[in-house]
């Protein structure tokens, strides 16, 4: 098991527009067991590359009887390389975020509630999914990773941020 270091919110890279991937060897397959052991071991909903510091265009996301999460419905296991997203409409949603680069801390981010994403597995082969509540905001969290913003970039009024052990009961949980 190979779990790497995550990198956290000021770190450069992190700022950084991540590079498509255009080589499916070895080295993206050891990436991607790397990232998957790293986001189970902390917990995660998904993690970016940049995350633990490569600057490539890959994500990774589940939910499946996570203890951060435990009232929404199973996102599949996903690795998901130079995606593509298309909102499907205008709505959007507010919801309660966190992320492994901004430890302890959660925020209120509207994200579109329908979309389509598209991209390839580590293997190349396409995916193209049509997807609604958590499994949309998940995708449009880790994609943000890629273009270089984390989630308190798009929050609108910082007195809806803060830590999680003093926002307690305040977080209702995310819309599914």
């Amino acid at each position: 098991m190979a779990v790497r270091r995550v990198l956290k919110m000021g770190e450069p890279l992190l700022r950084q527009v991540a590079a498509p991937v255009e080589r499916f060897d070895v080295e993206l397959e050891a990436l991607v067991r790397d990232m998957n052991d790293t986001m189970r071991a902390l917990n995660g909903a998904g993690l970016a590359a940049p995350q633990i510091g490569v600057s490539l265009r890959v994500v990774i996301f589940e939910v499946a009887d996570n203890p951060r999460y435990p009232h929404l419905s199973p996102v599949p296991f996903t690795v998901l390389i130079n995606p593509e997203l298309t909102p499907l409409g205008t709505e959007q949603a507010e919801g309660w975020e966190g992320c492994l680069s901004v430890p302890g801390l959660r925020g209120l981010v509207s994200r579109y509630t329908h979309l389509r994403y598209r991209g390839v597995d580590a293997h190349a082969r396409p995916i193209d999914r049509t997807v609604r509540g958590f499994h949309a905001r998940v995708v449009q969290h880790e994609v943000d990773h890629l273009d270089g913003i984390l989630y308190p970039q798009r929050i609108a009024d910082l007195r809806d941020f803060g830590f999680e052990d003093v926002l307690g009961a305040q977080m209702s949980p995310m819309p599914d």
